[in-house]
């Protein structure tokens, strides 16, 4: 019988979710959001839908990209980054008290400032990616949950080489890369 593996996480999920599934084949049976898991407020909002609700095997979770966002010329967050820590405390101990999954945290995927700015209608800063990485990183700590650290293999391969022209997404190479490392985790789970 397959495990059951959910996938949450922001449009990077949706950029490598069929190469995680392709990889993991009958192995497993990925369940995920059609949407975008979006901030991390929405993805508490969302946790019964699309996590506790499916009872799963492995949660590989993701948030921060959309947390970070900045309207221009603002220093203004989406979410201030003491919601986000605690969004993230919350969302992680209902998953270990809610369900029997084992739980992977993904660091948040880097991005180019410049070419987000050029091709964007709001600001995503890099010290802001260390900034939620950082906490999710002192979250999971304290929760021993593992981390997937997404940033490094980005960092690895090659940031620039990979990114898209907006600064946040991944070319085929760039989602490929990603799909791999997640599938791999998973595994090593499963």
């Amino acid at each position: 019988m397959s495990k059951i593996v959910v996938l949450i996480g922001d449009s990077i999920r949706l950029g490598y979710e069929d190469g995680v599934r392709a990889l993991l084949g009958d192995k497993a049976t990925v369940i995920s959001p059609k949407e975008n898991g979006g901030t991390s407020s929405n993805v508490l909002a969302h946790l019964d839908e699309w996590m506790v609700a499916h009872q799963p095997d492995i949660v590989h979770l993701n948030c921060g990209l959309h947390d970070i966002k900045r309207p221009f010329d603002t220093q203004i967050l989406q979410t201030p980054f003491e919601v986000y820590e605690e969004n993230l405390r919350i969302i992680l101990s209902r998953l270990q008290n809610e369900t029997n999954a084992k739980i992977v945290f993904a660091l948040t995927t880097p991005v180019s400032y410049a070419r987000h700015h050029a091709n964007k209608d709001f600001d995503r800063y890099e010290e802001d990616v260390q900034k939620v990485n950082d906490l999710a990183r002192a979250v999971t700590s304290k929760l021993d949950i593992p981390m997937n650290d997404l940033y490094n293999v980005v960092i690895q391969a090659g940031r620039d080489d990979i990114l898209l022209p907006d600064g946040v997404h991944y070319n085929l190479q760039g989602y490929a890369l990603l799909a791999q490392q997640v599938a791999a985790v998973i595994q090593s789970l499963l």
